[in-house]
């Protein structure tokens, strides 16, 4: 029975990659307290432990371990968080080829056992964040905005969403690209306003003050399994207001709570 009773997804067993992450270890929270059975892969293990919840170290970019994991699993439904997300601090090449590879092997593994798949793209796809003269073509910006990144990560993302792509149309399943804004973890649902920001000299690479509470985006993840889903489809994700202005909408007291589960 899913927590609350909120999303009603019947999943009974699921991979969680990137289990020991920031969004990763939220989703496993979620699906977790939602009475499924989840397996999460990491290559960092985590210190404890928690209700229906087994750990499996995994490199993701070995295809032999990845596709042997999940076959062993026979999951109802996947769920790829993991990746390298800062390329300034990373080479490019690292970047790119770890995304590139562990959503290949994460993703046509689940496609190979008929999992439904859900996978964390990025804003950065659009050529948001780290794009160099980055403007958008339009505001909001859209699923349907072109997406023309210039950097590692976000041609990585993009990358993914056409294996995603390949994957829904090769094996018949379901596969949702979710394209988070930056998330905020921390222990407030609100992200507290930058007092500073101005549209008008702040620099038009970034993400224009856009951001996602982590929470919600495991609850995402969650109504996109509950949802009557086909071929594949992506979708944004972000709160109601942006960190940089006055909010739109604002609910100071809603979702507080701890910054990471206990079980890290």
């Amino acid at each position: 029975m899913p927590r609350n009773g909120e999303f009603d997804h019947g999943v009974e067993a699921a991979v969680v990659t990137g289990a020991t992450g920031t969004v990763g270890s939220r989703v496993v929270e979620r699906l977790a307290d939602g009475g499924a059975h989840v397996v999460g892969m990491d290559t960092r293990p985590p210190s404890g432990s928690r209700p229906r919840f087994d750990f499996r170290e995994v490199d993701l970019r070995d295809q032999a371990d990845t596709w042997e994991s999940v076959h062993e699993v026979d999951p109802d439904a996947v769920v790829h968080c993991a990746a390298i997300s800062n390329p300034l601090d990373n080479p490019g090449t690292r970047v790119f080829t770890n995304n590139t590879d562990s959503t290949y092997n994460a993703l046509v593994a689940a496609g190979r056992v008929d999992a439904e798949i859900v996978w964390t793209s990025s804003q950065a796809a659009y050529g948001a964040l780290f794009g160099e003269d980055w403007v958008p073509d339009y505001l909001p910006i859209d699923e349907a905005h072109e997406l023309r990144p210039g950097d590692p990560y976000g041609v990585s993302k993009v990358c993914g969403e056409e294996i995603a792509k390949s994957v829904a149309r090769r094996y018949g399943v379901p596969v949702t690209s979710v394209r988070p804004a930056t998330v905020h973890a921390g222990e407030a649902r609100t992200r507290p306003p930058r007092e500073d920001a101005d549209l008008g000299t702040d620099d038009l690479r970034g993400n224009f003050g856009s951001y996602v509470d982590v929470r919600d985006v495991a609850r995402l993840v969650e109504a996109v399994l509950a949802a009557d889903c086909e071929g594949h489809e992506a979708v944004l994700c972000v709160a109601d207001e942006n960190f940089g202005w006055k909010p739109v909408h604002s609910d100071p007291g809603a979702g507080e709570g701890d910054a990471s589960p206990d079980w890290l």
